[in-house]
């Protein structure tokens, strides 16, 4: 255990931000298994609505230091081409 006030304060801080990193996360994950599950039912109507949503979510996720940009832009691409293809049917 941290000893120093400055060290004590760091554990407090990687706290915090641990606590929100898992939580900006947890969301993501979420967000992106809904779009799934509704891609995977044949709900248009639900994925449409999922599909903006969960882009938002993905983009906001980079800029919160949750997901590398290249890793976001893939994540949208295979969303977008099984949202094309459910459309396409």
């Amino acid at each position: 255990m941290a000893n120093h006030a400055s060290a004590l304060k760091r554990v407090r801080q990687t706290r915090r931000r641990t606590t929100r990193n898992r939580a900006n996360a947890s969301r993501l994950r979420s967000s992106i298994k809904r779009l799934e599950q509704a891609l995977a039912s044949g709900n248009r109507g639900a994925a449409d609505s999922l599909l903006l949503a969960t882009m938002s979510a993905i983009d906001r996720s980079i800029q919160k230091g949750v997901l590398h940009r290249n890793a976001a832009g893939r994540y949208k691409a295979r969303l977008t081409r099984a949202f094309n293809q459910l459309s396409a049917q």
